[in-house]
């Protein structure tokens, strides 16, 4: 069965309000225009249940179905990145310095396509819970919304999600069976020195080379203190210091991103990084403080519940493109936490050619969102079957 019928009736609308989302870009858990849009759209679709004001703009609807059962979750994320546009496109962003470039409002249109086509034909048992969601990109809104009771309170006993994937086939999916994405974490380092003139170094105590020094020794963390077979990925991304070319500054500042699976690797990342401060700080006389902040737990998929999303996927686009043991990679995702609580599976769908995800030239393909709301759907009454009559 490919995309459902009348799923595919609507695609022309669904591009409208993905349009629509494109144009009105919001960051983090501020997201009204965009919470205020989709719950709109809930209303006229006759929900059942809308729940607002979670994770301040987050969004539960509730749509039952024909007769008792549990409740599935489906979820997708809302929010943009502080990007200026670049596509030039007649529906670019009307909100300067913000885009949705990582296809969130592709997300959320493929999850109301769902609710459209759900809240009509309810062929399914129990209730399915759509979860639209602020804050993905920093934030951990997901983490919020666990804190805050949502998969206790609606009684989800299961949660999926969807991701596109610039670069890979329009229509298919690819995922793995338990871990799939990364832990991320982040660390800072400051740094103290004496600044002076760079004609008398001697005078100072330089927090330039002692930067550049905890830059190199973090590199050695990856290449000589952990097994080779073990993903690990230590990025130093900022080295902020000095005003002019001949002032030796009295500060310098490092920023950059840690990505681990195993939390014993993790950990062992974190002493090394403080006794390479430490250290480096000693060797060259100046003050360095790390902090360590730990974000996004590693993505986990269950196994069962994936090799489940793998068929509905394959009954979706067929066989020949779904892969279901992609393997792992190292970005990251909030969603993770749904899945600390909640058994479930998240995959990615096809985007095909275009530019990167993050990228100021991205734009969702409005002819993947029929594929994935249908997936959705299918998901729901795959999980939750009507009893035979």
């Amino acid at each position: 069965m490919p995309v459902v019928n009348r799923i595919a009736d609507y695609a022309e609308e669904m591009t409208g309000w993905r349009r629509h989302l494109h144009r009105i870009p919001e960051l983090g858990f501020d997201c009204p225009q965009t919470a205020a849009f989709i719950a709109e759209k809930l209303k006229g679709f006759g929900v059942d249940e809308i729940h607002e004001g979670l994770a301040r703009t987050g969004i539960v609807a509730i749509i039952e179905g024909q007769g008792p059962g549990p409740t599935i979750g489906l979820r997708a994320d809302f929010d943009a990145l502080p990007i200026p546009e670049a596509t030039g496109l007649d529906y670019a962003s009307a909100h300067a310095g913000k885009m949705h470039a990582c296809g969130h409002d592709g997300h959320s249109t493929m999850l109301l396509g769902a609710a459209k086509y759900l809240a009509e034909t309810r062929n399914f048992a129990g209730k399915v819970a759509l979860i639209f969601q602020p804050a993905e990109e920093t934030g951990g809104g997901a983490g919020v919304m666990v804190e805050e009771g949502v998969l206790d309170r609606f009684d989800i006993a299961q949660v999926y999600a969807l991701h596109n994937a610039p670069g890979i086939e329009a229509g298919s999916f690819y995922t793995t069976p338990g871990p799939l994405m990364a832990a991320v974490d982040e660390f800072h380092v400051h740094i103290k020195g004496v600044g002076g003139h760079g004609a008398m170094p001697h005078e100072t105590r330089d927090p330039v080379v002692a930067a550049v020094a905890i830059a190199q020794a973090f590199q050695t963390i990856v290449s000589r203190n952990h097994y080779a077979l073990d993903d690990l990925v230590v990025s130093v991304t900022q080295i902020h210091t000095g005003t002019t070319d001949n002032v030796i500054p009295e500060t310098a500042y490092l920023n950059g991103t840690v990505r681990t699976f195993d939390p014993k690797v993790q950990q062992m990342v974190i002493e090394r990084m403080k006794t390479i401060v430490a250290g480096q700080a000693l060797s060259f006389g100046v003050a360095a403080e790390l902090d360590y902040e730990r974000g996004y737990p590693a993505t986990v998929n269950d196994t069962d519940k994936t090799r489940f999303a793998v068929e509905v996927a394959e009954e979706v686009a067929g066989a020949a493109r779904v892969q279901g043991e992609s393997g792992r990679e190292m970005g990251a995702e909030d969603f993770a936490y749904m899945l600390q609580h909640r058994p479930g599976a998240y995959l990615f769908i096809g985007q095909g050619d275009s530019a990167g995800l993050h990228q100021p030239t991205y734009d969702f393909n409005d002819e993947i969102a029929p594929v994935g709301a249908s997936f959705f759907a299918r998901l729901v009454e795959r999980a939750q079957p009507l009893a035979a009559k």
